[in-house]
């Protein structure tokens, strides 16, 4: 198993798009072979959004992450985003 989680800070006015696009992000690769999971979740205490899929396995997130990533390749994060992505890539110990 490999998990991709990455955790956002949106600036207030472009959370509806940051949402939007994370969406587009998880619709590009749904259904697909390898991938287990994948949500847009919300820190119910912060303005936090989280982004989680979990894959089969990393060759499986190699796979489809190119294709993700494509979807979402000309959103302004720069703009939407008060601090960079924290992103983390989890395998189980």
């Amino acid at each position: 198993m490999f998990v991709l989680m990455s955790i956002h800070h949106p600036h207030p006015e472009h959370r509806a798009a940051l949402v939007d696009s994370m969406h587009r992000y998880g619709a590009a690769i749904l259904g697909e072979a390898g991938l287990v999971s994948i949500r847009t979740l919300a820190d119910e205490d912060s303005d936090r959004l989280v982004g989680l899929a979990i894959f089969d396995s990393r060759e499986d997130y190699e796979r489809l992450a190119p294709i993700a990533r494509a979807a979402v390749a000309d959103d302004p994060f720069d703009e939407w985003e008060q601090v960079p992505i924290d992103g983390l890539r989890l395998t189980e110990i």
